[in-house]
């Protein structure tokens, strides 16, 4: 295999199996059109999926699945345990096993290190935070629901007290964060990276209407490239080593977003983006009961 045929490519996780480079993201699409993306994406080529418990739409992923007619065993799925499920785990995987009609998942994420209060979402358990959660985590794989566990949105400070903490056994295989040029935390994927836990970027393509998409220097690159601003941005995640899925509904995009095989940015160009000077990002933390974003992984 080349190093340009991205479209097949893997990353070996630290338990030794292999997600898929490319994915189709599931944030914020709309009822009834999910079911849609996800058979035009599996006939497509695509052989992972990203959902999550919170984006309530596992029924139609799971549907989707089933319509594309593709086997479950070729496809990788990744959902997420939600913030008021954190002292139910068990129920919290089960409750997502039935609405995707799977027996297992490939990837169960803690979606955010933050335990709500069920009965008031703006409170935090006073009796419970996600060290407790990771050791129940920590119980899915030998129950067969689960291939490997992993974290979301954990930075560089939760991290260290996950993995400092005695009761932490296994070592997440995955942490999806935010990535994008307008906010590339190289020093929490370094970090990921030292520790064995591979980067999945969420939010690569800057999410809707980003101003990544009025940036000169990517709208040069991508003229002088032939491709598209979002292409570009899938090869400069694909290329600096982490897994991206790209969120898209619409057939046309969800070809573009794969039609990458064949293409590669020089190590001039992943510098130039590397070097944008905007930064935001699309997901804070402001609507959790705590923080969980320190500044500190840039």
């Amino acid at each position: 295999m080349s190093n340009t045929e991205h479209t097949k490519k893997v990353y070996t996780l630290n338990t030794g199996a292999q997600i898929p480079a490319l994915g189709l993201g599931t944030w914020q699409s709309k009822p009834n059109e999910v079911r849609e993306a996800v058979k035009n994406a599996l006939l497509r080529g695509y052989r992972h999926i990203d959902t999550a418990l919170a984006y309530g739409n596992e029924a139609e992923v799971g549907a989707g699945i089933k319509d594309s007619g593709v086997p479950r065993e070729e496809i990788w799925i990744t959902t997420k345990l939600d913030n008021p499920w954190h002292k139910r785990v068990s129920e919290g995987i089960d409750s997502s096993l039935k609405s995707l009609g799977t027996d297992y998942v490939d990837l169960y994420l803690m979606h955010w290190p933050s335990s709500t209060d069920p009965e008031d979402l703006s409170k935090h358990y006073p009796d419970w935070d996600f060290i407790k959660t990771w050791q129940e985590l920590q119980k899915l794989p030998a129950t067969n629901k689960v291939r490997n566990i992993g974290v979301s949105n954990f930075g560089i400070k939760n991290l260290e007290k996950l993995l400092n903490d005695p009761s932490c056994k296994i070592v997440p295989a995955v942490n999806q964060i935010e990535l994008h040029p307008n906010n590339p935390s190289p020093k929490l994927v370094a970090y990921n990276t030292s520790k064995g836990i591979h980067s999945t970027g969420y939010s690569c393509l800057g999410s809707t209407d980003s101003p990544l998409y009025k940036d000169p220097t990517l709208l040069q690159l991508a003229e002088k490239k032939g491709k598209s601003p979002q292409q570009v941005l899938l090869l400069w995640g694909l290329q600096k080593g982490w897994s991206v899925i790209p969120k898209s509904v619409t057939k046309a995009r969800i070809d573009a977003n794969f039609d990458l095989d064949g293409s590669e940015l020089t190590a001039e160009e992943i510098n130039q983006l590397d070097n944008l000077k905007d930064r935001f990002k699309v997901c804070g933390d402001a609507w959790l009961p705590i923080q969980v974003f320190f500044g500190d992984d840039e």
